[in-house]
């Protein structure tokens, strides 16, 4: 039994931090599971490196995971990590601008090598030198350590032992904030389970990491993190935003009853959705790794012409290719999903890092007039809410949607409450039936209109339904090629009218306000818990401020220029040079202020308060 204290905490923020083959992504995914055991509220930042192989030790090489644990409600990964748990001296120099002072810093000082220090620009050892004066460190030599536990192990290499430093990481940070051992127990046991040597070198560094927390006096202190208070009651899981969006169009293809085809081309961040979806041909999903992005789009089309749930999934220079067959989409006006997991550009740009840049060209990066809904999801978990609704909006609406996630949204995790699949409303595909036998000889319109301006959707090879299919604009009502101008401006005006009447199934926008406030800060995206964080916080210190936050971008609220007028200030964060803003100018002839951020980072709380304060 250990004799140290024990210290209750409300909140804390740990980050992993070492070389892309350190294993931090899985340390961090680990500890997250165990701190999902325990029922705190967690939101999570994983941070990978650009490069697929980065020269190890250097600083363009270092990945992190950040992970956010409370005994309430959070909104956000955080901002400043309070323990920074660094695996060599790149990883400590990378992240030191962001600790706050008086953290604690864990390293590795078996990496702190006279080498290591040269790769990551260090001109003298910062164990030694007395420039980490303002933190507390704390100098445990894991790789000796996790050398020495599994030398004992048979079977297991010197290789193997080099590799399990990670989890001799994880025990001591498992051990520190009292999470639960038997589930990273459990895991490392199924998870080599055909490598009995490889699972007992993992159990054993793991194990000494946990025993070297309990019983070295370099850690004094035990902090315990409550279980979240007031979580509603249900079943839970710990997804991440890739996972939510594959379960949400699942979802959507067995309350539609349409079978899900999932046509892309690999490209980070957007691949871990096929991954993903690949994954549960059980539920009838098919999945296809195209040979283009080009190729994809039109297989993504090609399954809603044939009566499918199409969707294609890329990120932004993917959605360059995508425009045309997206154009054609909007011609031919069947349901296609394009889901673009957003990411840090032009061109290849930062692949890894996040942003919100491809607002404008999600709305108007397509030749002619060619309108379609845009929706973006705010949280991790609440991807699956946008995925399901946009597989609703497209079948429908008879119109492609895209969806807009980044990478922030797609890596990150939360717990997420698992819906009933009956509690979801069905979708009703609506397909045209074949006309009898003995009708009255009626042509099919393939181009008529029901009450929300659809058009029929005729699946090819049903009998009476045969129609004209192709680019070429069509005649209103029978669909033939038409190049007549006055046909031409109608059904352009048809289609444009059919997506703005989707704002009647849009719910008016909310406005979390205080009494007096005169400031709105509106945010779209993943830059919600930012917004509301920061916002609340700004809030304790007695400044008077409104959010509200955009899920439909187009069509929006039916409400929204209302909303806007009815605040002397309008703010608009987002994670670009201001696309939401120059939009909302347009549209409502409202003077909105713009903070955009392009740094590959998603928005903090702290920034968000201070563009508060700075108004008020």
């Amino acid at each position: 039994m250990s004799s140290k204290s024990v210290e209750e905490r409300d909140r804390v923020i740990v980050r992993f931090a070492g070389d892309s083959g350190d294993g931090m992504q899985l340390a961090g995914g680990r500890f997250t599971d165990a701190t999902a055991v325990i029922g705190n509220d967690l939101a999570t930042l994983p941070n990978f490196p650009a490069e697929i192989r980065a020269p190890a030790g250097t600083l363009a090489g270092v990945s992190a995971f950040q992970i956010h644990f409370a005994s309430r409600d959070i909104l956000t990964p955080g901002d400043a990590p309070n323990v920074l748990v660094a695996m060599n001296p790149a990883a400590l120099r990378a992240n030191l601008p962001e600790l706050g002072r008086g953290a604690t810093i864990i390293v590795n000082e078996d990496a702190f090598s006279k080498r290591n220090l040269e790769k990551a620009g260090y001109d003298s050892n910062p164990l030694e030198d007395g420039s980490l004066r303002e933190f507390r460190v704390h100098r445990i030599p894991m790789t000796a350590l996790t050398v020495r536990a599994v030398e004992s192990v048979e079977g297991a290499s010197t290789r193997d032992a080099g590799r399990a430093k990670n989890l001799f990481a994880l025990g001591v940070l498992s051990w520190l904030y009292g999470r639960p051992a038997e589930v990273t127990q459990r895991w490392i046991e199924q998870k080599f389970s055909r490598k009995p040597a490889v699972m007992q070198a993992n159990l054993a560094a793991f194990n000494a990491g946990w025993s070297f927390g309990e019983t070295t006096e370099l850690l004094d202190v035990q902090y315990r993190v409550p279980p979240a208070r007031d979580v509603a009651p249900g079943t839970y899981r710990n997804v991440n935003g890739t996972t939510a969006l594959a379960l949400g169009l699942i979802a959507a293809s067995v309350r539609s009853r349409l079978p899900l085809v999932l046509a892309s081309y690999p490209i980070t961040p957007a691949s871990e959705l096929l991954h993903e979806l690949s994954r549960h041909a059980r539920f009838g999903v098919h999945t296809i790794q195209a040979e283009d992005e080009i190729a994809a789009a039109g297989m993504a089309l090609g399954a809603a012409f044939g009566g499918r749930l199409g969707v294609t999934a890329t990120s932004g220079p993917g959605m360059d290719l995508k425009a045309e067959t997206i154009g054609l989409a909007v011609a031919l006006e069947l349901p296609m999903i394009v889901v673009d997991v957003q990411r840090a550009g032009p061109s290849t740009g930062m692949p890894t890092k996040t942003e919100q840049s491809d607002l404008l060209m999600a709305l108007h990066g397509r030749h002619g007039e060619s309108p379609l809904p845009v929706i973006a999801p705010s949280t991790p978990g609440g991807c699956f809410d946008v995925a399901f609704e946009a597989a609703a909006i497209a079948i429908r609406y008879r119109t492609p949607v895209i969806l807009l996630s980044d990478t922030f949204l797609a890596s990150s995790s939360e717990p997420w409450q698992i819906p009933g699949v009956h509690e979801l409303p069905e979708i009703d595909p609506g397909f045209t039936p074949a006309p009898p036998p003995e009708g009255n000889g009626a042509p099919f319109l393939p181009y008529a209109r029901d009450e929300r301006l659809a058009r029929p959707w005729a699946i090819p090879g049903t009998r009476g339904l045969q129609h004209r299919i192709g680019g070429l604009e069509k005649a209103d009502g029978s669909g033939n090629i038409s190049y007549d101008g006055a046909n031409h401006a109608r059904m352009t005006e048809l289609r444009e009218a059919k997506v703005a009447g989707i704002a009647a199934d849009v719910p008016p926008l909310s406005v979390d306000s205080e009494p007096g406030a005169r400031l709105l800060v509106l945010g779209w995206g993943s830059s919600e818990g930012a917004i509301r964080a920061g916002a609340q916080r700004a809030r304790e210190e007695g400044h008077k401020v409104a959010t509200a936050h955009l899920r439909h971008l187009n069509p929006m609220p039916a409400n929204t220029g209302d909303v806007l007028r009815s605040f002397d200030r309008v703010l608009v964060p987002e994670m670009n040079s201001g696309q939401l803003a120059q939009l909302l100018r347009a549209k409502f002839l409202v003077d909105v202020e713009s903070f955009g951020k392009v740094q590959g980072q998603p928005l903090f709380s702290a920034e968000i308060e201070q563009q508060i304060e700075e108004r008020q």
